[in-house]
């Protein structure tokens, strides 16, 4: 059972006797449906609709935990603590540094909603708890289509449908208004969503994160994490289905890739100007 430390992962607390309906109110996550021993991601966004903090949740005895990005949290804590006011609730750093994730039957911790949609069981922890190489965490993150912020997408630029939190558990439709939903409501409804994620891989190493992906000289997408000839990519996929039903070659810069959308999505590759379904 591979236990992986993510020494660049912080945690918040979220206490209180109305954390449950101040993170309700903000977030793109349902936790009203978090189950006891799930993580779920989770997002909090610009008023346009946009990630501008994005997240693990999960329940912590009466209140939640937030795993994010260490170079998030203190954003993310002043952002939670501007929202506050005079509600009932505590924000505060936990006093443990990093996460462990293990996958396997055996792995303990919360469940990972996002590989559980993949079909692999893959617990968090907070603390130390393994010694495996991370590379083995990004090797799986890759081969089942699951980004990472920083690696995958920059803040403020990506919508929660380009990195597929509709279907992954984290963005709900069901529950009221939090900041951005209306923007992501109406792309839902509307079906206009066409960035998505993708896995990349080619015959050889694949170039550096960041290399523009092209398709007849013309952009497609950009790539994100990179292991050997494997690796991640948010990109148009009306342009890529285009481009593939063509017979048009797809280049990571000078690199021949071929482009696959996650199984666990359901999305296929337009092949006209029609939307992107599932």
């Amino acid at each position: 059972m591979p236990a992986v430390f993510l020494n660049d992962r912080s945690l918040l607390l979220v206490s209180g006797a109305e954390a449950q309906s101040f993170l309700q109110n903000l977030i793109t996550t349902d936790i009203t449906s978090l189950g006891a021993d799930e993580a779920r991601p989770g997002a909090l966004l610009t008023p346009q609709g946009k990630i501008l903090f994005d997240f693990m949740i999960w329940q912590d005895g009466d209140g939640y935990m937030i795993e994010t990005d260490s170079g998030q949290r203190d954003g993310l804590l002043k952002r939670l603590t501007m929202y506050k006011l005079r509600a009932a609730v505590t924000l505060a750093l936990s006093t443990e540094n990093g996460v462990t994730v293990s996958w396997g039957e055996d792995a303990e911790g919360v469940r990972d909603s996002r590989f559980a949609k993949a079909g692999v069981t893959l617990t968090r922890r907070a603390g130390r708890h393994g010694d495996g190489k991370e590379a083995l965490y990004d090797a799986l993150r890759i081969s089942h289509g699951i980004v990472m912020s920083g690696s995958d997408f920059a803040l403020q630029d990506a919508f929660p449908h380009d990195v597929l939190m509709d279907f992954n558990g984290g963005l709900s439709f069901r529950k009221g208004c939090y900041v951005g939903q209306e923007v992501v409501s109406r792309m839902q409804h509307r079906g206009t969503a066409r960035r998505r994620v993708v896995t990349v891989s080619a015959a050889t190493a694949l170039p550096e994160t960041g290399t523009e992906i092209t398709a007849g000289g013309k952009p497609v997408g950009t790539l994100g994490s990179v292991e050997g000839g494997s690796g991640l990519a948010i990109v148009r996929i009306d342009r890529a289905g285009t481009a593939m039903a063509a017979g048009t070659p797809l280049l990571a810069g000078e690199t021949p890739v071929s482009l696959v959308l996650p199984t666990w999505s359901g999305l296929v590759f337009p092949t006209s100007g029609d939307e992107a379904s599932a």
